[in-house]
């Protein structure tokens, strides 16, 4: 078994069903995807190149899906939340009724059109 997917199955619940279904969506979307295990935390590669990365809170009790190239990310801002932080967009889920496979599949295929953009947004 993979770091990553250890750390996902040994997490308390609500964030452990979060986390699979959020995995699930993913890699069934696409399959191409290299779950690895970065920064204490699952983060997704696609072609080598970081796509997103999942990030659970337990002290705020929420799950968010990051992604790496948010600064280029025009589809659902809306949804997409940056609070402290300088570059990086995540949606954000309290539990997995708060999954709306809508946004968060058009969000990762826009992020995975974008995937050989960088992290910053040049100008």
């Amino acid at each position: 078994m993979k770091p990553a997917e250890a750390y996902i199955l040994n997490q308390p619940e609500p964030f452990k069903s979060i986390l699979l279904h959020l995995q699930i969506l993913i890699e069934i979307s696409f399959p191409d995807v290299d779950l690895q295990f970065k920064w204490k935390i699952p983060f997704y590669y696609l072609n080598n190149k970081p796509f997103c990365y999942l990030n659970p809170s337990k002290k705020k009790g929420y799950v968010d899906v990051a992604f790496w190239v948010s600064a280029h990310l025009t589809k659902y801002n809306e949804f997409l939340i940056s609070e402290n932080r300088k570059v990086v967009k995540s949606l954000r889920y309290f539990s997995i009724d708060d999954i709306n496979e809508e946004v968060l599949l058009t969000v990762l295929e826009e992020a995975h059109q974008l995937k050989g953009k960088g992290f910053y947004k040049k100008k």
